[in-house]
C-alpha cells in the first residue's frame, strides 16, 4: 500500500491522539512551564512525522522518524514527572504512558521499513 498523505501514517495518527489527551489532562495544570513542556513534545512527534513524510525522501523520512521516536521518550519522561509530583492520575498515566509506548514501536517499525 502507497501513502499518499501524511495524515494516513498511524504513528501520526496516534501521535494526534496523544497531543489532543495530553491538552485535555493538563488543561488546568498551574505549572505552566511543565504543561508547555509536555504540550510541545506530545506535538512534535506529529509534525516530525509530517514533515519527514513531505521532504519525499526515505532518507529524510527516517532522521524525522527518529526525533518523533526521540520526542515521545520525551513525553514519557514528562509523564513520570507528571505522575511524581501529581499533576496526573494513575489512569489518565497509563493511558498516556501506554500510547507513547504504541507510537514508539509503530515509529520503529516504520523505521525498519526503510532501510
Amino acid at each position: 500500500m502507497q501513502i499518499e498523505k501524511f495524515e494516513e501514517i498511524i504513528s501520526w495518527q496516534k501521535g494526534k491522539d496523544l497531543t489532543l489527551i495530553v491538552y485535555i489532562v493538563f488543561k488546568n495544570c498551574k505549572d505552566f512551564s511543565f504543561k508547555n513542556q509536555i504540550e510541545r513534545a506530545s506535538v512534535s512527534i506529529m509534525n516530525n512525522i509530517a514533515e519527514g513524510f513531505e521532504r519525499r525522501t526515505n532518507k529524510e523520512l527516517k532522521n524525522f522518524l527518529f526525533i518523533a521516536k526521540g520526542s515521545a521518550g520525551e513525553v514519557r519522561s514528562m509523564l513520570n514527572l507528571g505522575l511524581e509530583l501529581k499533576y496526573i492520575s494513575d489512569k489518565d498515566f497509563k493511558k498516556m504512558y501506554s500510547l507513547t509506548i504504541e507510537v514508539s514501536r509503530l515509529l520503529s517499525g516504520f523505521i525498519k521499513t526503510l532501510d
